[in-house]
């Protein structure tokens, strides 16, 4: 128990100190155009080369089972320090979309030995309230996602330069990946799988349970990145709409993302009285309610209202990730556990790639406010597959 009590905080810690890399490049993107001589369109372009490559990244790491084969602490380490490498390479000079693009992608390789491995990690450690565990490791990860924003409004306030926040989340992730490496040796639940077995990140989807976790975790992807990625957009447009709305995009962004990492503690609590399933998708059904609200909501010249909705939409969106992770490792066999979530991880990013470039072209193509409401289909088809027949024991 007091190892328990020991192993969660440094886990959580460091997951928020590698993880605040994932949005650095967001955090500093007025910057980065105007330095780089980049388009608008950049934006949703250095995003989905993150996810592209956190993508590649853990689709190579679930075929060759890194995760399950190899030890956690010493994957994380290693990722964590290229990750901090690729991430602080952006700020010399010369660099086009191409060569930015090439970062953010080797940068989001490097993430899926950090997220996916953080939560392998936590599950080694966890067995019973692995939800908990894993609400206050998504959390995390909530926390390390805003953090630039709010880096950058400190910069911003303090005239510092915008090379800042890359270069303060660069010393996170190496912080990070030490305190892992030297503090967490593997898990009491560890199972190492001694043999390779190409076919095993497509094994688990035999299992119907799984199927339906891991169908539910899609449907929440589609929403959750794109709706982080364009919260500076959404307060952009509301401004542009109501012009005499005055607010500081940077920290509230930080705040509106940030609050997220408050549901994923209280819904791994939540769950523990009303069952995994139900408070996921309770969550899954309100952050879709947001999504199809989100134009009225817009077009209200009030703007504590719309904060307060967009604060609510940044809870509920969250809120259901670390317990769609558990419905995932729990429904794995042992051997297979960091494959299964390293996988589930993979196509669920690949999910979000889809859906930023959807929001992308269509910021140019229809009236703004209508943005949020085709991330709505995300949430439907997540509560579609959770509550299928076939998936009734999940």
């Amino acid at each position: 128990m007091l190892v328990a009590k020991r192993i969660l905080p440094i886990i959580v810690f460091s997951q928020f100190c590698c993880t605040s890399l994932w949005f650095a490049s967001n955090a500093v993107m007025p910057d980065l155009l105007l330095n780089y001589n980049l388009g608008a369109s950049a934006l949703g372009h250095l995003t989905s080369a993150v996810q592209f490559g956190f993508i590649s990244g853990t689709l190579i790491f679930a075929i060759f089972g890194i995760a399950d084969r190899f030890s956690p602490s010493k994957v994380f380490l290693i990722c964590a320090l290229l990750g901090a490498f690729f991430n602080l390479t952006i700020i010399s000079e010369g660099h086009t979309l191409n060569t930015l693009l090439l970062l953010r992608f080797l940068t989001g390789f490097s993430l899926a030995g950090i997220y996916p491995v953080g939560m392998k990690i936590a599950s080694d450690y966890y067995l019973k309230g692995l939800g908990k565990s894993l609400g206050f490791l998504v959390g995390a990860l909530v926390l390390g996602t805003a953090f630039p924003h709010l880096l950058k409004d400190i910069t911003t306030t303090g005239t510092l330069p915008w090379m800042t926040v890359l270069i303060t989340t660069s010393v996170l992730s190496v912080l990070g990946g030490l305190l892992i490496f030297l503090l967490i040796p593997d898990g009491p639940y560890r199972h190492p799988k001694l043999k390779k077995d190409f076919s095993a990140p497509f094994k688990v989807f035999r299992n119907s349970r799984f199927r339906a976790a891991a169908f539910g975790y899609f449907g929440h992807m589609w929403e959750l990145y794109a709706f982080w990625a364009f919260v500076p957009v959404a307060l952009q447009i509301y401004r542009e709409i109501h012009p005499g709305a005055i607010f500081n995009i940077p920290l509230l962004s930080f705040i509106i993302i940030g609050s997220g990492g408050i549901a994923c503690v209280l819904g791994g609590y939540i769950s523990a009285n009303f069952g995994i399933r139900k408070t996921a998708a309770t969550a899954l059904f309100l952050s879709g309610c947001c999504c199809l609200l989100s134009p009225l909501l817009l077009l209200q010249n009030s703007p504590t209202a719309v904060i307060v909705f967009l604060i609510f939409w940044g809870l509920m969106v969250v809120a259901d990730s670390p317990l769609f992770s558990t419905l995932v490792a729990q429904n794995a066999i042992a051997e297979s556990r960091g494959t299964a979530l390293t996988i589930v991880n993979s196509i669920g990013f690949g999910i979000t790639i889809l859906s930023i470039q959807i929001l992308n072209f269509l910021t140019e193509v229809i009236d703004p406010i209508y943005l949020f409401v085709v991330l709505a289909t995300g949430p439907t088809f997540g509560l579609r597959s959770l509550f299928r027949k076939s998936s009734s024991e999940v």
